[in-house]
């Protein structure tokens, strides 16, 4: 009876704890930059011609946050909340999108054929079908399984990755992170810090892009991108002072924009110069954004709705979008078009990435989160 009160409380705390409502927005206008970076790297030669130029980043602006988020949501409930409902809460919030993303690209996965992509149309059904059921449980595939050639983890819906290492940094908090002391935690973050600047600036490719294939250079990747701003995010939570600023969404959203659209620094002859850029943002900027953020208040509701709105969206475009990104992608490789002559394609694409998103969001993701928790959480 004592366990089933406590459960019910949790769900209830769960249900109300306010949303920092403009840090929810800032995650929809990352998420509508990625797939618009993605679009504008179909046409792309290389990292040094890319328009949105630093979208990349998005994923590391989403790890910080969602390390301030975990923490807010979390620190102070683990008296009523066990490992176990932990990861209950976490996985129904995660999960059911990864299902429905690793789903949409095996629907889209043999309209990818192209010379991008010669061997799609030899790959098997049973083995496409085997790795969308792999990728359901976000199970990294090994090299041998790839059906793409990218060498990806997850080759029906790429995103797939950063989820990957999403999950391994809430076991991390979980099981032992939030234990920490600030001073522990603060350590952590610096090392962490260190290590993310040195592999940016020393990248053979003067960037921080990569961590989606199972090799050891993509692991190292992977978990330097993820261990500094999730941490630091953490961090933040717990040391930042919340002011009360209006009208910083626009503020926050036009420097987000600016950072992640500013054209490649150094060029060729000093990649360790678009390194440091990729580092500093990530060290200084970011946190410097959520923190604005979350002292935000919203002034008016047309501006309270697009936050809400954006939010509720944003994690759908990111996991379900990449799918029509391959089928575009696959389209310019194969008809060659100018990034103008194929701007009618590419719009059409985003809005459909937009509408796939919404639907997802109405018709699948909240029923089901709605469904899982009354039977894994509330009911109990």
């Amino acid at each position: 009876m004592k366990a089933q009160l406590l459960s019910e409380e949790q769900a209830t705390v769960l249900s109300t704890k306010p949303h920092y409502a403009i840090l929810d927005g800032l995650r929809g206008v990352a998420a509508l930059l990625v797939v618009a970076f993605h679009l504008f790297e179909a046409h792309a030669t290389s990292h040094l011609d890319q328009i949105i130029n630093h979208g990349y980043l998005a994923v590391d602006f989403f790890f910080l946050l969602s390390g301030f988020v975990v923490g807010y949501a979390y620190d102070d409930r683990w008296g009523q909340m066990t490992l176990k409902d932990f990861f209950k809460v976490r996985l129904i919030r995660l999960q059911p999108l990864v299902v429905l993303g690793m789903i949409i690209g095996a629907v889209f996965f043999y309209f990818q054929d192209s010379t991008l992509w010669p061997t799609i149309s030899e790959v098997p059904v049973w083995k496409m079908l085997l790795v969308m059921v792999i990728g359901f449980t976000l199970v990294p595939v090994p090299v041998s399984m790839d059906i793409r050639g990218w060498q990806e983890m997850h080759p029906l819906d790429g995103p797939g990755w950063s989820l990957f290492f999403e999950y391994i940094a809430n076991l991390l908090y979980a099981l032992g992170v939030r234990k920490f002391s600030k001073t522990a935690l603060s350590v952590l973050v610096i090392v962490a810090g260190i290590a993310l600047v040195h592999f940016a600036v020393t990248s053979p490719a003067g960037d921080v892009i990569g961590g989606w294939s199972l090799d050891p250079v993509q692991l190292r990747t992977g978990f330097t991108r993820m261990m500094y701003p999730f941490f630091a995010g953490l961090l933040l939570c717990r040391v930042a002072t919340i002011g009360s600023v209006k009208h910083v969404f626009w503020w926050c959203s036009l420097l987000l924009v600016l950072v992640l659209a500013f054209p490649r620094v150094g060029g060729a002859e000093h990649l360790w110069q678009n390194g440091l850029y990729d580092s500093l943002n990530i060290v200084f900027v970011f946190p410097f954004i959520v923190w604005l953020g979350a002292s935000g208040q919203i002034a008016g509701t047309g501006a309270s709705r697009l936050c809400k709105f954006l939010g509720a969206i944003s994690y759908p475009v990111y996991i379900t979008h990449y799918p029509l990104i391959y089928t575009y992608t696959g389209w310019v490789s194969t008809h060659k078009p100018s990034a103008q002559q194929a701007l009618p394609v590419a719009l059409l694409t985003f809005a459909a990435i937009v509408l796939i998103a919404y639907g997802s969001l109405k018709l699948y993701d909240e029923p089901v989160r709605r469904w899982l928790r009354n039977k894994l959480i509330a009911a109990r």
